[in-house]
This record gives C-alpha cells, sequence and structure tokens, in this order.
C-alpha cells in the first residue's frame, strides 16, 4: 500500500505539479522540495532530492544525481541590488516579468553522478563536474572538476574522488556495463 501511494505522489509531482519541467525516469523527491525556473529546469534519468531542498533558478542536471536534504540551487542575482535609490526589498528580481539585471541567462549545470550533501548550497551559473562530490554544508561559488571533492564556506577542492587514476579509469568502465544492464533490465 505505501509503495502505491508513493508511486502516486511521485507521479503527480513529475506531471501535474513540477509539469513545466522536463523530469527524467525514476525521479525521487522527498517533502517539501520546491523547484522554480525563470525558464527551464531539466532533470535526468534517477535523480534524487531530499526533504526541504530547493531549485530556484534555470538549472540542467543530469542522470543518477543524489541531492541529499536541505539543498538549495540559488541565484546570485536574485535582486537586482545595484538599483539606485530603491531598497533592495523593492527592487526589481528575477521572477519579474520587466527584469533586465543580471542573471537572465545563467544556468546551472549539474553533471551525472554528482552527490550534493546535506545543508549545501550552490550558487546560479556554475558547472558542478561530473561525478563530484560536494560536502554537507558546504556553499559552491566557483565550477567544480570531475571526480574531485569539494568542502566548506566557499567551497574549495579536498580530495580526488578515487584513490588513483587507475582506480577512476576502472570505475568508468564498469559504470557503462553496469547502466547498459540497468537499462536491459528496465526495458524487460
Amino acid at each position: 500500500m505505501i509503495t502505491y501511494i508513493k508511486k502516486i505522489r511521485f507521479f503527480y509531482l513529475q506531471h501535474i505539479k513540477f509539469r513545466r519541467f522536463e523530469i527524467g525516469k525514476n525521479f525521487y523527491a522527498g517533502l517539501r522540495v520546491y523547484l522554480w525556473a525563470k525558464n527551464k529546469i531539466s532533470i535526468g534519468d534517477n535523480f534524487y532530492i531530499g526533504r526541504d531542498s530547493q531549485i530556484e533558478t534555470d538549472c540542467i542536471i543530469g542522470n543518477n544525481v543524489i541531492f541529499a536534504n536541505k539543498v538549495a540551487i540559488v541565484g546570485k542575482y536574485d535582486h537586482h541590488y545595484q538599483k539606485i535609490g530603491i531598497p533592495t526589498r523593492l527592487a526589481p528580481r528575477i521572477r519579474d516579468k520587466n527584469y533586465n539585471w543580471k542573471g537572465l541567462n545563467q544556468t546551472t549545470i549539474i553533471e551525472d553522478d554528482v552527490w550534493v550533501g546535506y545543508g549545501a548550497i550552490i550558487m546560479s551559473g556554475l558547472t558542478l563536474g561530473k561525478g563530484s562530490i560536494i560536502a554537507a554544508g558546504s556553499v559552491v561559488t566557483k565550477n567544480t572538476k570531475p571526480y574531485y571533492i569539494y568542502g566548506g564556506n566557499p567551497a574549495k577542492e579536498i580530495a580526488f574522488r578515487f584513490n588513483s587514476e587507475e582506480e577512476l579509469k576502472r570505475h568508468l568502465e564498469l559504470e557503462i556495463t553496469t547502466l547498459k544492464e540497468l537499462k536491459n533490465l528496465s526495458s524487460t
């Protein structure tokens, strides 16, 4: 019974509540997840977004991505804070139709196999490289390299995800096989 209720909930989220966005197969969203974009959110297959997380910017997310609870992707320029003579609270904001300041063409890109830890914040317009990991509580203000671990405020490179380049090579070889097997299983 619980599985059936979950299926109905995910169907509702994917096809009704978030219908204006592109969402791939096996979408999972925890409670109180919020998605908003001025133009586009595109999410690949097998995306997991934990409870109380939010995406509030144009975003392209790859396959097999994990967002822990309370992860946020937020805009750098949500409010025109340099509008002369107007308090920031009253200034034009990116949600307004007539907004014509910075940030309009920024898209955040989260490549395949990225894991973003609990409470991390990612600023808009960045690219998180394939296979990268963002530590819990980090604030990401710059692009990340593929297969590296980042942490801190602002997030800095901590370590390579694998013990060696040989391990990464083996991972990539096995990953292709694993993904093919999973695709075959889901099509039968």
